[in-house]
């Protein structure tokens, strides 16, 4: 029930990808939104923090998944899908993964290029320490418009990856018609193994 089996997600696997998924939808938002803020008032500092507080619970939520992940493999896709399509499939979580990391990590890096040198204090409670800054980006300015735009360009990607991703399960689901989505809302299919078991003795 907890762990994943070759037909089906256990708890843990679906929460952590129901969580992230939220945190992550609203993340996106969420930058969005600061983006349109006047970036010299008080208020719009503070929702930086919250961002930025948010942004390191994704990243610790991504480490304990990934961990999870390297010892609870994922269930086999269906036996239906074309060879192109699962790999589609394959490439399509590689590049979630990379990206689910890169986009707190480049948030990081910014934070700590950043001439302002403020610091991150995470829900105004855990001091966070700046990345060192690679020397051969230059000057805190440059390096800190470097790492900006891989984070922005990092959103799009993400968001269209997420658009992706969602428009395959539905195809599953209401096109191909298999239990890629129900197992990922259910661990009913991780218990068919034993339950073929019981059956055949």
């Amino acid at each position: 029930m907890l762990r994943n089996s070759s037909t089906g997600y256990g708890l843990i696997a679906i929460f952590f990808h129901w969580t992230m998924a939220i945190l992550i939808l609203g993340m996106l938002a969420f930058g969005l939104y600061l983006d349109g803020l006047p970036q010299t008032e008080q208020s719009t500092f503070q929702l930086y923090q919250l961002h930025k507080s948010i942004g390191f619970v994704v990243l610790a939520l991504a480490a304990l998944r990934l961990v999870w992940r390297l010892f609870n493999p994922a269930p086999r896709l269906p036996d239906g899908m074309h060879p192109l399509e699962k790999t589609a499939a394959h490439l399509g979580h590689i590049g979630l993964y990379v990206l689910i990391f890169a986009m707190p990590i480049t948030g990081w890096f910014m934070v700590s290029a950043s001439p302002w040198n403020i610091p991150t204090i995470a829900f105004n409670v855990l001091p966070i320490p700046h990345l060192p800054v690679p020397a051969a980006l230059g000057s805190q300015e440059d390096a800190e418009s470097f790492f900006k735009v891989l984070h922005e360009y990092g959103a799009f990607l993400l968001i269209a990856l997420i658009v992706v991703h969602v428009a395959a399960a539905l195809k599953h689901h209401f096109i191909a018609r298999d239990d890629t989505l129900k197992r990922m809302v259910s661990t009913a299919p991780a218990h068919s193994e034993k339950q073929l078991q019981e059956t055949s003795s």
